[in-house]
């Protein structure tokens, strides 16, 4: 009897293997790990942010240190140079005009880059979401105020933007704050915004129209709830992908900026949290590129490096979170 009743039974999917199915954030993940150049650029970030977090402890030697008659060394694995100066095996990367350790600075010099890149590029993408967001759902004279606005910021050059306030204002009370620091967060902040503005605006007007936005809405959902609970995590992929191309942009223009003697000031001693940045560096090697050239190599390679990791990390983030990859891997 028993049998006869299984046979009459239709095949029931099993449930079992449904449970087991991937979440797309799973399924994201997933991508990401078989990216191999991804993983690669990630270990790169995270090794130079353990670098900047650990400076003090890594640095061999104080990077303010100044020491007498060790000037332009050369790095540890040239014996000697032509000028007759010896290598000493205490400074592996030589040192400085005046006598200062290379790598102690280099490794001192990340500090400015990560900080720079990271806090700089949370506060556009702060500003520019919340401008985005506002105009693409609420429209109207809303979205015609908020794009105007970010049209008049987007005419602004970029660069000859951050030269001109850093040169105004550097001198004063606001430039002398955090060496400089607060000056360079805020003027790389107030112009790069309409990016991220403009692509999360664009996010929303494709997502506002849909059933479970037109859903919320008649249930009697407050605008900001529908904001932050509905529209923003739905937009998550693209700022996620737009920060990882973000940053980048942020430590090449410190370092451009440092390179042309307006970045960070120069620290009163070697306890200041940010001591050098690897523009300023560049700026100090591109004098000695024939009596010490590692001053000008050394910080030039780890800014190629980053910038190179987080390359890599934004063309995995891209590939992983773009909903057309899903099932084709």
């Amino acid at each position: 009897m028993t049998a006869q009743v299984e046979a009459q039974v239709p095949n029931i999917p099993n449930f079992g293997e449904a449970l087991k199915t991937k979440t797309p954030n799973q399924e994201a993940l997933e991508r990401l790990a078989r990216n191999k150049a991804s993983i690669v650029g990630l270990v790169i970030i995270v090794f130079f942010m353990l670098v900047a977090i650990f400076a003090r402890v890594l640095a061999p030697h104080d990077p303010l240190e100044i020491t007498s008659g060790q000037k332009y060394l050369p790095p540890a694995w040239v014996k000697e140079t032509a000028g007759g100066k010896a290598s000493n095996p205490a400074y592996l990367l030589g040192t400085d005009s005046l006598g200062r350790d290379v790598l102690s600075r280099v490794i001192f010099g990340a500090r400015v880059s990560m900080v720079v890149g990271f806090v700089p590029t949370f506060i556009i993408v702060v500003i520019g979401t919340i401008i985005g967001m506002t105009a693409g759902y609420l429209g109207g004279t809303w979205d015609n105020i908020l794009m105007r606005l970010t049209d008049v910021i987007y005419a602004f050059p970029d660069l000859l933007f951050f030269i001109i306030v850093m040169v105004s204002l550097r001198d004063t009370w606001l430039g002398q704050f955090m060496n400089g620091m607060f000056l360079l967060f805020a003027s790389l902040a107030i112009v790069n915004w309409v990016g991220i503005a403009r692509l999360v605006r664009g996010q929303v007007l494709s997502l506002k129209q849909k059933e479970f936005i037109e859903a919320a809405r008649a249930i009697g959902v407050k605008t900001p709830r529908i904001m932050t609970h509905h529209l923003l995590p739905n937009t998550l992929g693209v700022i996620i992908v737009y920060i990882a191309f973000r940053i980048p942009g942020m430590i090449i223009t410190e370092a451009i900026l440092g390179y042309l003697g307006l970045g960070l000031r120069p620290p009163a001693n070697s306890q200041a949290f940010f001591v050098t940045s690897w523009g300023g560096l560049l700026l100090e090697g591109q004098t000695a590129i024939n009596a010490q050239p590692w001053i000008l190599l050394a910080p030039a390679i780890c800014i190629a490096l980053v910038v190179l990791a987080f390359t890599f990390l934004g063309d995995g983030l891209r590939d992983a979170l773009d909903p057309r990859m899903r099932g084709s891997q």
